[in-house]
C-alpha cells in the first residue's frame, strides 16, 4: 500500500468517526461518547496528515508543522480549562473566526501558487484551470465573510460593542450589491484572474461579513452562532477543494450542512425566516414596543416564602435562561431539584430553543449538574403543561418566557414561540433587577398578578430556598 492509498484510507476512517461523532452529540445520554469518537477521529486525520507531509516537504518543514501543533494544542487546552460557560459563545464566535482567516489564506495561497507562479501550470490547464480559479475566489469570499462576521459576533455577545442591530439606509441594497459584485468579480477572474480582483472582493466580503452581522439584534444572536458556524464548515470545505483534501471537503460539508439545519430549527423556535438568516436581513424588524408602557407593580416574594410554595406543590417546572449561567447557579438547581424529588414532587424543566447565548446553553449545564436527562424537556414537549403546575421558577430567563411575544403585534419579538409560563398557578421569577432581557424588551410577565419576583444572585436566592426548605421538615 502506497503512503498516499495509507492516507486516504485513514482520511475515510475519520470521517466514518465524525459521522459517528455527530451521531452521538444528537442525544444526551451518548453526548460524551460522541465527543470522544470526535476527538479520535481528528487524531487520526492529524496523524495521517503529517506523515503524508512528511514525504514530500523537508525536516525543517515538518518542525514546522508539529511545533504550530503543538502551540495551537497548547491555547486551545489553556482556553479550554478556565473559559467559563458564560464565555463559550464568544469562545466559539472566536474558533469560527480562525476558520474563515485560514479559508482566505488558503485561497490566497492557491492564488500565489498557480497563477501568480505557475508552478502548477502544467498539471492544471483549460477547464481545470478555471475551475480552480472559481474555486480560489469563491474559498475567499466564504473565508472572510466568515472572519469578519465571527468576529462582531464575538464584539456583540462579549458585550464590548452594543448588542443594538446597526440599521444602515438602505441596508438590504448594499447586501445585495455585495452580493452582486460578488457574482460579476468571479466571472471576471475565472476567465482573466488578476490580483486587483482578489484583493477587491477580498475587502467586498470582509465588509460584507462585518454588516451582514452587525445589522442582527442581540436577541437574535443564537441564531447567528449557529449559522456562523455552518459559514466556517463551508469555508473549511472551499480550502478542502483548494488543497485536494478530501477529509477536509467531507468534515467541511458535514459542519456546513448540519449548522444550517440547526439555524433552520432556530428559525423556526424564534419565527424567522430562514432565508432572512442566511442574507443579514433579520434583527428587529417590527417596532420597538413603547418603553414608557404602564404594566402596574410587580410583587415580590422571599426565599422563605418561595419554599412554602414549594413544599406545598404537586408539579414544579424551572425554565433556565442566561442569568442562571452567569450566576453559575445550576448545581444548587439541581440540589433543589433533588429536594423536591425527594418530598414527591414532580419536577421538570422547559428548555427554550434559543436559551442562553448559544444552541444547547443550558442543557450543557444542566448536564454539568447530572440534572437527570429524562425530565430535560424541550418547548414543544413542555407547553401545554404549564397550566396544570403548581409553581414555575424562571431562573435567568426573560425574552423565552415573555407574553408579548404572542400578546403585542407591536412587540420587536412578535410571533416568536416562547415558554408559557404564565399560564401556571405561580410564578417566581429570579432576576437581579427589573432591566430588560438582552433583546431589550420589557417583560409583561413581571406585573402579572401570579407571578412575584425575586431578586438577587440566582445560586445564592436557591441556596436560600434550600435552606428554607430544610427548615421546613
Amino acid at each position: 500500500m502506497t503512503a498516499a492509498t495509507a492516507t486516504q484510507a485513514a482520511y475515510v476512517v475519520s470521517a466514518l468517526l465524525f459521522i459517528l461523532s455527530l451521531a452521538g452529540l444528537s442525544k444526551h445520554e451518548s453526548s460524551r461518547s460522541g465527543i470522544v469518537v470526535g476527538i479520535a477521529g481528528m487524531a487520526v486525520a492529524l496523524a495521517a496528515t503529517i506523515g503524508l507531509a512528511s514525504r514530500s516537504i523537508s525536516a525543517a518543514g515538518v518542525g514546522l508543522l508539529l511545533a504550530a501543533m503543538a502551540i495551537g494544542a497548547v491555547i486551545g487546552l489553556w482556553r479550554a480549562r478556565v473559559v467559563e460557560m458564560t464565555g463559550m459563545p464568544e469562545l466559539i464566535a472566536v474558533l469560527h473566526s480562525f476558520v474563515g482567516l485560514a479559508a482566505v489564506l488558503v485561497g490566497w495561497n492557491g492564488y500565489l501558487d498557480v497563477e501568480a507562479h505557475g508552478s502548477a501550470g502544467g498539471e492544471l490547464a483549460g477547464s481545470l484551470l478555471r475551475v480552480h480559479h472559481a474555486e480560489v475566489f469563491i474559498g475567499v469570499f466564504i473565508g472572510a465573510v466568515t472572519f469578519t462576521g465571527s468576529i462582531v459576533a464575538y464584539l456583540k455577545l462579549s458585550g464590548r460593542i452594543r448588542s443594538n442591530p446597526l440599521m444602515l439606509p438602505g441596508r438590504n441594497a448594499l447586501n445585495l450589491a455585495a452580493l452582486a459584485a460578488f457574482a460579476v468579480l468571479t466571472v471576471f477572474f475565472v476567465v482573466r484572474p488578476d490580483l486587483g480582483l482578489l484583493i477587491a472582493v477580498t475587502a467586498v466580503a470582509l465588509a460584507l461579513g462585518w454588516h451582514l452581522v452587525a445589522a442582527i439584534g442581540g436577541g437574535d444572536m443564537p441564531v447567528v452562532v449557529s449559522m456562523l458556524n455552518s459559514y466556517s464548515g463551508w469555508a473549511a470545505a472551499a480550502s478542502g477543494f483548494l488543497l485536494n483534501n478530501n477529509l477536509l471537503i467531507v468534515t467541511g460539508a458535514l459542519v456546513g450542512s448540519s449548522g444550517a439545519y440547526l439555524s433552520y430549527i432556530m428559525c423556526q423556535a424564534m419565527n424567522r425566516s430562514f432565508l432572512s438568516v442566511i442574507a443579514g436581513g433579520f434583527g428587529i424588524e417590527a417596532p420597538a414596543a413603547a418603553s414608557g408602557a404602564d404594566y402596574g407593580e410587580h410583587r415580590e416574594i422571599t426565599a422563605e416564602e418561595a419554599a412554602g410554595l414549594l413544599s406545598e406543590a404537586t408539579s414544579v417546572i424551572i425554565t433556565p435562561g442566561y442569568g442562571m449561567a452567569v450566576a453559575q447557579a445550576q448545581h444548587r438547581v439541581a440540589d433543589l431539584t433533588r429536594a423536591l424529588r425527594e418530598r414527591g414532587v414532580q419536577v421538570r424543566f422547559g428548555i427554550h430553543p434559543v436559551a442562553g447565548r448559544l444552541p444547547g446553553h443550558m442543557n450543557v449545564l444542566l448536564a454539568e449538574a447530572k440534572v437527570p436527562y429524562d425530565i430535560v424537556l424541550e418547548m414543544d414537549e413542555i407547553n401545554d403543561d404549564f397550566a396544570a403546575s403548581s409553581v414555575v421558577l424562571v431562573i435567568g430567563a426573560n425574552d423565552t418566557v415573555n407574553p408579548a411575544a404572542e400578546e403585542d403585534a407591536a412587540s420587536p419579538i412578535a410571533g416568536m414561540p416562547v415558554l408559557r409560563v404564565w399560564e401556571a398557578a405561580e410564578v417566581i421569577v429570579f432576576k437581579r433587577s427589573m432591566a430588560p432581557g438582552y433583546a431589550g424588551v420589557q417583560n409583561p410577565l413581571f406585573f402579572r398578578d401570579n407571578s412575584r419576583m425575586l431578586f438577587g444572585d440566582a445560586r445564592a436566592r436557591v441556596e436560600d430556598i434550600l435552606g428554607a426548605l430544610a427548615a421546613l421538615v
